[in-house]
């Protein structure tokens, strides 16, 4: 199958820009709650708005539970990451593992002769005599300075992960194809949400002439958004495409692909518009270049990034009932509402996690149509 010959060049691609992307824009991961440490508890409104608002950010870690021992002490469960980061003396890297907390919650790392510490979940150098981190009174950092940071976080692991299921899944499509003209296993499985791609999205947007050659991008971004969408229904705490970084760099890719490929009468349409005064074409070009520069792109990253960060916020709020609730209806009363109404929630959201590949993949090749289409100028006079 041809489509999916061109679609590893094209996954490859995708997954290596996207990681060095999102290593620019780390968020704030697990900070210093040496009260929540302690007891490991959260019982209040505030302290669910601070776990879920923790729980939609990226870190460099791997948290998969908690739990107290019959000693009391609270013990964390996950595993670490690598931390790459490019420094005054060239690449660093190491576990963030060594990175734990201690008391005054700056632990302060020493490799190849550099100390780097973690402030606020931004990794930074700190000067070659520093013992220890020093703030000003507005809580700046006056003895380090910020370093590049490749890490592979949470989100970067998701990626792979994603990626990793979409080349072992194509990979069986393609084979299948080899041996016969009705795929096998897992290729039975994505052969209609192929033919659904071009048929429904990539033929009707994009026209029958020019569709093939956007087919390996559009499977990618779609199979590429929904698997990561399914991942963050888990309970293993990825919401990759709840990141702006991700979207911000989906819809560059879809914004670089209509540019580059649109045609005479779309340049033309766009720059010099035919059939109005001399005067307003400026104007007009002017307003069509930022519509297709930024108000396309921007609705593209918005919309996914806000409907997944909101379906997370609202599911995790929907499980914290059984804390606030248990006052008035008790433990089981309290976690039997809880239960069912985010059962309920998750399968919404089950249907979003396609809606909102198809929808992003489908803009994307309504966006690319408009920018390839060619006018019959003959017809239209």
């Amino acid at each position: 199958m041809n489509i999916a010959s061109k679609y590893f060049s094209k996954l490859a691609l995708l997954i290596i820009l996207m990681s060095s992307f999102q290593g620019f824009s780390i968020s704030e991961e697990e900070k210093d709650n040496h009260s929540k440490e302690i007891g490991g508890q959260v019982d209040t409104k505030e302290e669910i708005n601070d776990y879920i608002a923790h729980h939609l950010k990226d870190a460099h870690d791997f948290h998969l539970f908690s739990y107290t021992s019959d000693s009391g002490e609270r013990k964390h469960v996950g595993f670490s990451l690598p931390v790459i980061i490019w420094s005054s003396k060239g690449l660093v890297s190491f576990m963030s593992s060594e990175f734990h907390h201690d008391d005054a919650g700056h632990t302060i790392v020493e490799k190849n002769g550099l100390k780097f510490t973690k402030i606020h979940s931004k990794i930074y150098e700190l000067d070659a005599n520093a013992t220890a981190v020093s703030f000003d009174d507005e809580h700046h950092a006056t003895n380090a300075h910020k370093v590049l940071d490749f890490s592979i976080t949470k989100s970067v692991f998701g990626i792979l992960i994603a990626g990793l299921l979409m080349f072992l899944g194509f990979f069986s499509l393609a084979k299948g194809y080899k041996k016969g003209a009705i795929p096998t296993g897992i290729g039975r499985v994505l052969e209609p949400l192929v033919i659904y791609v071009r048929d429904e999205i990539a033929r009707p947007n994009i026209g029958e002439k020019k569709y093939k050659k956007f087919m390996p991008y559009l499977l990618t971004v779609f199979f590429f958004i929904w698997i990561l969408n399914l991942i963050g229904l888990t309970p293993l705490g990825f919401n990759v495409t709840g990141q702006i970084a991700i979207t911000v760099c989906l819809a560059l890719f879809t914004l670089v692909i209509y540019m580059t490929n649109g045609s005479k009468d779309f340049w033309a349409h766009t720059l010099w518009m035919p059939g109005v005064p001399y005067i307003l074409r400026p104007v007009l070009a002017f307003l069509e270049l930022v519509g297709f520069i930024l108000i396309k792109p921007f609705s593209l990253l918005v919309r996914l990034f806000a409907n997944i960060t909101a379906g997370h916020s609202v599911v995790m709020g929907i499980a914290a009932l059984m804390i606030l609730l248990k006052a008035q209806f008790g433990t089981a009363g309290a976690t039997g509402i809880s239960f069912f109404l985010t059962l309920f929630l998750m399968v919404i959201e089950v249907l979003v996690a396609f809606l909102q590949a198809f929808i992003f993949t489908m803009l994307s090749a309504l966006f690319i149509g408009m920018a390839v289409e060619e006018h019959d100028h003959a017809h239209d006079h």
